[in-house]
C-alpha cells in the first residue's frame, strides 16, 4: 500500500528526512516514532503529496503522491482536527460526504462509529478537543479507505476513548487497510500496532517489534 526508498527531503539546505525506506502492507499498522522534529509530520506531508520529496522514491497504492488515484483511497487525520464551530457534527460529515460524491445519509451511522451518535445534532463549537478529534476519524473513515494517515490520532482523547479508537482501527486493519500513525507514546502503540518505526534527526534508526527493538538493545 505505502513503499518509501531513500526518502530525503532538505528545507533551505537542513536535511528533513535522509535516506528513509519503509514499507507499510495491507492489513499492517505501523507507527512512527521520534521527537518533535525528528521528521515524522515531513514524511507524512509527502506520503499526501502536500509536499515534494528532494530525492528517493514514494509509491501510494500504486501510485504518484497526491495523485487522483492515490487521494481517493487514502484518509489523512491531523493531529489538531479543526472545523466550523457554528456546524453541527451530523452537518459537517454530512458536508463532507458530498465534497465525495456520497449519500449526506451517512452521516448519522460514521458519528455513532466513532461514539459520537447522541452529539450528533450538537454544534462542534460546544464540543471537546476529544469529541473534534472524533469527527475527525469520522471524517477519515468515508469512503473505506485502503490506507490512512494518522498524525498523534489520540491527542485529547481521554483513555477510554482511546481503547475505543484503537478498536476501531483494528477493525479496519482486519478488512485490509493499511495504517501509518504518529505517535510519542511508546506505551500506547506498543500493543496495538504490528511494526515500530523510529526516527530521529530525519533518519530511520530502528524498525521492529517492541520486542525486536529491546534485543537488539540488550548486550549478549
Amino acid at each position: 500500500m505505502l513503499t518509501l526508498s531513500h526518502l530525503t527531503k532538505r528545507f533551505d539546505g537542513a536535511a528533513a528526512l535522509s535516506d528513509v525506506s519503509l514499507s507499510v502492507a495491507a492489513g499492517e499498522r505501523v507507527a512512527l516514532l521520534g521527537h518533535n522534529g525528528a521528521g515524522k509530520s515531513t514524511l507524512m506531508k509527502i506520503v499526501l503529496g502536500l509536499i515534494a520529496h528532494d530525492a528517493g522514491e514514494v509509491e501510494v497504492l500504486g501510485a504518484a503522491p497526491g495523485s487522483p488515484r492515490a487521494r481517493d483511497g487514502v484518509a489523512y487525520l491531523p493531529e489538531n482536527a479543526a472545523f466550523h464551530p457554528a456546524l453541527t457534527g451530523r452537518e459537517q460529515i454530512a458536508h463532507y460526504l458530498r465534497l465525495r460524491g456520497l449519500p449526506a445519509s451517512g452521516a448519522p451511522a460514521l458519528l455513532e462509529r466513532v461514539g459520537l451518535g447522541d452529539a450528533a445534532q450538537r454544534r462542534i463549537g460546544t464540543y471537546s478537543k476529544g469529541m473534534r478529534q472524533r469527527v475527525g476519524l469520522a471524517q477519515a473513515l468515508i469512503g473505506t479507505p485502503r490506507l490512512m494517515v494518522l498524525d498523534e490520532p489520540t491527542s485529547g482523547l481521554d483513555p477510554v476513548s482511546r481503547r475505543d479508537f484503537y478498536e476501531i482501527l483494528d477493525g479496519l486493519a482486519a478488512e485490509g487497510t493499511a495504517i501509518l500513525l504518529s505517535s510519542h507514546a511508546l506505551t500506547e502503540v506498543e500493543a496495538r500496532t504490528d511494526r515500530m518505526v523510529i526516527l530521529s534527526g530525519g533518519r530511520m534508526v530502528a524498525q521492529g517489534t517492541l520486542g525486536d527493538l529491546r534485543r537488539r538493545a540488550d548486550p549478549p
